[in-house]
This record gives structure tokens, sequence and C-alpha cells, in this order.
């Protein structure tokens, strides 16, 4: 039985880092590896990047005094040993997991955790933003935000950077340098970068020349600005970082971010620096643990535990299917924003080095990018989870359906996805792009109907979506080959005379569920309906349904407020039809983490809480119905 107490389990409160001595950071910082290998061994979660912050986690809160100073950070892949310094190291057998702790910033959660996050990019513009409002109020608190290099290659940071250096308010930049984002980074950015961590001049110049001015005498103010003036030019030619200098940063680094002890000095250093800073940090994701150091976008995301699969993801299926339809037609390119392992294009690109781009975490550019390409003939699909296409909306609008260009969105995670919560929901894209007119929206029931609505999407000489979950197929037999859909056609699945289902995508398998039931059970025949297209929604269908006297259910994995049974309502009121209308779907309300098995009980969208619903639904009518005879 152990019987020591370890220096981790001392820290409730960063506060208490600045008791222990420099031997002891050191220690504490191979305890909090251990620690992290272990936890997120049992419960999956961010591995790598964590581990790659350990020293710098440790310094940042022995530095600062959190939370009156405000440690903001960028995506939260990264903030495990934030939340494990502050309190919530017992909480981790929780973690992402349903009701338990979150996997990234959450301002409920913590005093601590200063700004919600889940999305790159972010962190500039939110310190910016506290640096001013401590400035109007008079305060005098340290802002310091964390940002990746991956993140940096987002037009927001540099626009907040731009901004900044405008400003010259005190805000500490710390860039953390990993050469990775969730996959290799890409672009300008990451190249500029790549220069100034390897570049072997820098060091020894930059010494040589201190040491040379230091021998100078400094006689007289006149000679003192000469050689203040001398420096700052011999500076510019072999000191890094003069894009950032341009910015009206001072620009700091690089610096070893596993060195403990220089790091703190360094931020000890910056503290009292007046105006914008930016510290260059180097930094190796998966620090301290050999595997995840060899293949960091490996084990980027450690899953929980493995699953036996009956069947291919939708993400599989799709990137197999854009394959085969490249094969035949050279003009299909494919786009992402730093997710080509997430959203398949990882094997796309091993097909097709040349008609693969990664654009790095830039979903407006990809947008227009893809944009370009069509009026230049090709056949872009941009593949992308829906919550970072919001990040597009404009663009989506502006650049692709005004024009009327034949671009392909393939949606990947529509719907929930689980242990990654709010910021990762796919909730909203029926709702945000049903109002966009030229486009074409649908998502399928399984996984052939995915490969049908893929060679659907290339067919049309205009903007289509296709939506689809984070989740595995049904296991159905697919078709020789994928064949092209009616344009706003449902699908009737199923025929009954009593009651209709109008289901999309995944839950058109819970309808036909809940059909079942009504039938054994309780003796109500259903139509279950297919939907497939949500814009063009299929209103003939809809009309002849309410011309039956038909009531309906219409049961969606997406938020209630604008989605698929908003289109039936609209339909039925468009036409003046009058029919009784049940509406199921994702509530008005941000939905937490948890697996997507909890969240559907939760929320009322399985099987047997669907029945209740119905039978609640008809006997209310049907009430209604013998008041008024």
């Amino acid at each position: 039985m152990r019987c020591f107490v370890t220096l981790l389990e001392k820290i409730d409160d960063p506060k208490e880092l600045k008791r222990l001595s420099e031997s002891q950071l050191l220690s504490l910082a191979q305890e909090v590896r251990d620690f992290l290998v272990d936890s997120i061994a049992k419960t999956g979660g961010h591995f790598a990047a964590n581990l790659g912050v350990v020293e710098l986690t440790l310094a940042l809160h022995r530095v600062f005094d959190s939370p009156r100073d405000r440690i903001v950070w960028d995506v939260g892949h990264q903030a495990y040993v934030h939340k494990m310094l502050t309190g919530r190291r017992e909480q981790f057998p929780t973690l992402r997991k349903f009701k338990g702790m979150a996997g990234f910033p959450k301002r409920s959660e913590s005093p601590h955790d200063m700004f919600g996050t889940g999305h790159a990019s972010t962190s500039l513009s939110a310190g910016l933003g506290m640096a001013v409002a401590r400035d109007l109020s008079g305060q005098d608190y340290n802002v310091v935000s964390v940002i990746g290099d991956g993140a940096l290659t987002g037009g927001m940071a540099m626009e907040a950077l731009n901004h900044a250096g405008h400003l010259q308010t005190k805000l500490l930049v710390v860039l953390n340098d990993n050469e990775m984002s969730i996959a290799e980074n890409v672009g300008a950015m990451s190249k500029y970068l790549t220069r100034l961590r390897t570049d072997p001049t820098y060091s020894k110049a930059k010494v040589e020349l201190e040491q040379a001015l230091r021998k100078l005498p400094a006689i007289g103010n006149r000679l003192t600005k000469t050689l203040e003036r001398f420096k700052d030019s011999v500076r510019n030619l072999v000191v890094p970082g003069q894009l950032f200098e341009a910015f009206g940063f001072k620009y700091l680094g690089p610096v070893d971010g596993h060195d403990l002890l220089g790091l703190i000095r360094v931020l000890e250093d910056a503290k009292h620096l007046n105006g914008p800073v930016l510290i260059h940090l180097i930094t190796k994701k998966g620090k301290g643990y050999a595997s995840a150091e060899d293949a960091p976008d490996k084990f980027h995301a450690w899953p929980s535990a493995a699953k036996e699969k009956a069947a291919p993801s939708y993400t599989n299926v799709f990137a197999d299917a854009l394959i085969d339809l490249a094969k035949n037609d050279p003009r299909i390119v494919a786009v992402t924003a730093a997710m080509p392992s997430g959203t398949g294009l990882s094997k796309f690109a091993r097909y097709f080095p040349e008609r693969m781009f990664d654009v790095g975490i830039a979903e407006q550019h990809a947008t227009t990018f893809c944009a370009g390409l069509s009026t230049a003939g090709k056949k872009p699909v941009f593949a992308v989870y829906s919550t970072f296409l919001q990040r597009a909306y404009d663009q989506v609008i502006h650049d692709v359906a005004i024009q009327n260009l034949p671009v392909v969105f393939a949606i990947d995670r529509a719907g929930l996805v689980g242990p990654d919560g709010e910021t990762h929901q796919g909730a909203f894209d029926l709702a945000y792009l049903r109002a966009i007119p030229n486009l074409t929206v649908m998502m399928p029931k399984d996984e052939n109907e995915l490969r049908n609505m893929l060679k659907t999407a290339f067919s049309l000489d205009s903007p289509v979506a296709v939506r689809y979950p984070r989740a595995d197929g049904v296991g159905v037999q697919m078709d020789e080959q994928p064949c092209i859909l009616p344009i706003g056609k449902a699908e009737v699945v199923r025929e009954g005379k009593d009651f209709a289902i109008l289901a999309l995508g995944p839950m058109v398998q819970t309808a036909q569920q809940v059909a079942s039931v009504l039938s054994a059970s309780h003796g109500i025949e259903t139509t279950v309906v297919n939907m497939r297209f949500v814009k063009p929604v299929d209103s003939e269908l809809i009309a002849s349904l309410a011309a039956e006297g038909m009531p309906m259910m219409t049961l969606e994995e997406a938020a209630l407020a604008g989605g698929m049974g908003s289109a039936v309502v609209e339909v039925l009121a468009d036409a003046g039809l009058t029919a009784r209308v049940l509406r199921r779907g994702l509530p008005d309300h941000f939905i937490e983490h948890g697996s997507r098995g909890e969240l559907l009980a939760e929320l009322g969208l399985v099987p047997d809480q669907l029945v209740e619903d119905a039978l609640q639904f008809l006997a209310f009518r049907m009430q209604r119905k013998t008041k008024r005879a």
C-alpha cells in the first residue's frame, strides 16, 4: 500500500506552485506526465498536445496569479495540465464523460477557465479584449494568450495580431510551436516558423553582437543613441521574429519550451515589459512518451475504448466514394482545413496528391478557394466538420451561393458528436444552410445512400451540402455503382394508414423501430418516410399526407429551430393545409459532452421515449376529435 503523498496530490490551487523549490518543480513535471499517461489511457482524450505543454503550464501558473491574471488557451486541446493544477485533478476519471469534466476550458466549470474554447485561433482576440477591458477599468492584471503554430495559420489570429500591434496595449502572447496542429501544418506561416526554429546562425550571431556592444564604451547620450540604432539595425539582420515585430510586438525567442526553469525566467522578464510581447516557444508534441513523440498525429486524441465495427464509418464511406468518383472524373478536387485524417481525405491524398489541398485552419479561405476552383471548371469538394463550416457562413453565401457555383460541401460530424461537447455538436447546419438560395441540402439514411448523394452532388451545376454523422454505417449492402437521386424527392420506406414519421439521416432507422413497436404492441400502422432532402423538401409528399388527414411526427438529429421539421410545417402553412405535427430533434440549448447514445437518451431521441411521445400525441388528437364530434 502506498504510504506517501506525491507533490501533485498537494497541488489543489496554482498558488501552491510558488512555494515549491526548483528541484521540486522539476519532479512535479514528471509526476504530471505520469498522471497524464495513466489517466488518459483509461478515459481517452487529447494526449500528445497535453504532454507537450507540461513545462509551459507549470511555468505560467508559477509566474502568474490565476485567476486574477488571465490565462487564455487557444482550442483547449492542451488544457488538461491547467485543469489538473486548478483543483480538478480528482475529476479526471470523468473526463469527457456524460455529466463529467469537460475536455476543453469552460467558464462555468472553473474561475480559472477564462474563456470557453474548442475551435482554433480564438485566444488572441479574446485575450486582447480582456486586456483592453482591463485598461478601460483602470486595473493592472496580466493577460496571457497561448496559441499554437497550427492555430496561428487562421486568419482570425492574424487579425488579432494586427489589432494588438496597433493598440500597443500590454498583452503577452505565448506561441507554442510544436510543428503540428492535428495534422502537419501547412502554409507560409508554418515555413516561416520553421526557419526561425532551425536557423543555426541566430543564436551565435545574437551572442556575438551582444558581446561586441558590451565592449564599446557609452560616452554621452549621442553615442548611446547611435549604438542603440546600430544594435537595432544589426538585430534586424540576424534576429528572427521580424514578422511579429512588424506587427508591433516585442519578440522573445525561440525559447526551449521544455526547459522549465529557463522558461520561468523568460516569463518573469516578459511580465514586466509594456506593450504586446510574443514569446516563441519550441516544444515537442507528445513529450515524454516515445510513441506520441514519434507519431503525434496518431496520438492527438486517445480513444476511450476500442469497439468492434459492424460497418465502416460514414467518413470512410465518403472517402472511398470520392476516390471512386475521382478516378472517372479528373475535374474532382478535394479541400480540407487542417483535417485530412478526420475527414477521410488523407486516403484521397494517397491516390491523388496533386488534387488534394490542405489550406490550414482557414475555413473561410477554403470555401472561397473552392469557389475559385469551380469558376475554372473544377469540381471541388470541401470536407469539413459541421461546426467548423459555421466559421465560413458568409463565404458560403457571398462567394458560392450568390454565384450559384458547383461546390460540394461534405459536412462531417453532423448531429451529436459526443465527448467534445457544445463546441463540436453539429446541431445547426440545417438551420443555417436552409435559408440560402441555390443550395441543395441532403442527408443519407445509410452508407449506401451517402454514396448515391455524393454522385448526385457532382451531377449538379449548383452548390450542394451533404451532411452525415460521426458514426458507423448500419451495415447495408452497397450497390455496385452509385446512382443519381431525384432532387427533392423523399423515399417512403414503410407504409401505414394511421400515422406518419418523417425522418432524416440516422433517425430513419430509429423511426422504423418506433413504427414496429407501434404496430406490434398498439395496432398503429405507421408510414415511415426517409426525407433525404431538406432543401428542396418534398412538399408534394407532405401535402398528400396532410390531405389524407395523417398526423405526423418529424424526427431529426439537428436543431428543431429551423430544421427539417420546420421545413415541413412551413410547407403546410404556405399551402394553407391543416395537419397535426409533432416535431422531435435537438432542443434550443447547447448540448454538453457525453457518448452519442447517452445524449440521445437524455434528449428523448430513442425508440422507447419516441413511442411514448407518439402515443400521447395520437391520444390527444383522438380526444380532440371526440370532443368536436
